[in-house]
């Protein structure tokens, strides 16, 4: 039981040290364009729904309770208010519109491909946290059934 508790954690580290690896990478890469000040109109938009839906996301969990690892918290809950009541990762599709509106800004082949491997680990952290969801809360396979994993109605 340890072993596999230790194997999550773990497993999230490396998950969570990748996504923020190329969050990094993909904020470096338009630092040059924000500083100049040509950021593109779709650019902002995507950064600033980014950024709202974040937010929101954040105001809808219980006051201490967030948790950036896949691995769900002892004592924590399904939630299913705010954006979670349409997608079970609103950070995730928050992280990949901020992600997108990098790619947009930038216009380099290399930050679409680092755009991509953000999506790889995102859809990985999403699926292992679903799964380990599942296994701690009953209710979690309802929730799953009704909501979609990061774009409502679609995706």
């Amino acid at each position: 039981m340890m072993n596999t508790e230790l194997r999550r954690k773990h497993l999230g580290s490396l998950l969570v040290g990748l996504q923020f690896g190329l969050i990094l990478l993909l904020a470096l890469s338009v630092l040059p364009i924000v500083r100049q000040g040509q950021v593109q109109g779709v650019a902002t938009l995507l950064a600033a729904a980014g950024l709202a839906l974040a937010a929101w996301a954040l105001w809808a969990y219980p006051p201490g309770s967030f948790n950036i690892r896949p691995t769900p918290r002892a004592d924590g809950q399904v939630v299913q208010r705010g954006p979670y009541r349409w997608i079970r990762h609103p950070m995730y599709s928050s992280i990949a519109l901020c992600g997108l509106a990098c790619a947009c800004a930038a216009q380099q082949a290399w930050v679409w491909l680092a755009l991509v491997a953000m999506g790889g680990v995102l859809l990985a952290k999403a699926l292992l946290e679903e799964r380990w969801m599942a296994q701690q809360h009953p209710e979690y396979a309802a929730y799953r059934a009704r909501t979609k994993r990061f774009v409502p109605w679609l995706l």
